[in-house]
């Protein structure tokens, strides 16, 4: 790991949930803050798989919170569940919005037209019809492949999509930045060759250095 310094937007917010032993909880418990507003203090990791595996794994988090934890051992894959919800509950809002549209000639009407904010493609679509696509705007606008086409299709109503044009604004940015989370967690590479490649550290917020070496984190100070 790195003593990088990187956007929150690009990192993961852990809280401690208190212990309860009436719920059966004897000690606190890790849980993901995504969203990032859950009060109290925050442990920070960069959103790459093999670094929130090896923290947990190795007891980084019970160090950077300075007392014994549960950490749960499907902490991986349910942040990857946590995430593909979080873009799919996204583009829904894009979509009824009217900020979303979906299929290869609407979706490149609005590239064409200079309307694209972001181009989500289907993680499964063939890679010659998603170049194909692109055509001379690759490069040129950002673009993401969190979903495989049948969930790319169900927020539009259809069996399936391939092709998904966003319009500038905050729907668009929060769908990239939740689809580069996505992909540093699951450990895939980045739909286009602009996307960010995550790596450790620090907040942009100055938080302070947590417990370094396997655990390198960050933790803020919320309150």
């Amino acid at each position: 790991m790195t003593r990088e310094r990187l956007a929150k937007e690009r990192m993961i917010r852990f809280v401690l949930r208190p212990a309860d032993p009436a719920a059966g909880r004897k000690l606190a418990e890790v849980v993901p803050d995504l969203a990032a507003t859950l009060p109290g203090r925050g442990i920070w990791l960069s959103a790459v798989g093999d670094v929130i595996e090896t923290a947990r794994s190795r007891g980084a988090f019970a160090r950077a919170a300075r007392c014994p934890v549960t950490v749960s051992p499907d902490l991986t894959s349910d942040l990857v569940a946590a995430l593909t919800r979080r873009v799919v509950e996204t583009m829904g809002l894009a979509r009824r919005a009217g900020q979303a549209v979906a299929g290869f000639g609407k979706a490149r009407e609005w590239l064409d037209g200079g309307r694209a904010g972001l181009v989500v493609q289907a993680s499964d679509g063939s890679p010659e019809e998603r170049q194909r696509f692109l055509g001379g705007w690759r490069g040129r606008v950002p673009v993401v492949a969190p979903l495989e086409a049948s969930r790319l299709g169900g927020v539009f109503g259809r069996d399936h999509a391939v092709h998904v044009v966003l319009l500038p604004g905050r729907l668009a940015e929060r769908v990239r930045m939740e689809s580069e989370r996505l992909d540093g967690v699951r450990g895939t590479p980045p739909a286009a060759a602009e996307a960010p490649s995550p790596g450790v550290a620090r907040p942009e917020s100055g938080a302070i250095d947590g417990s370094g070496g396997a655990g390198d984190m960050a933790k803020d100070t919320g309150g």
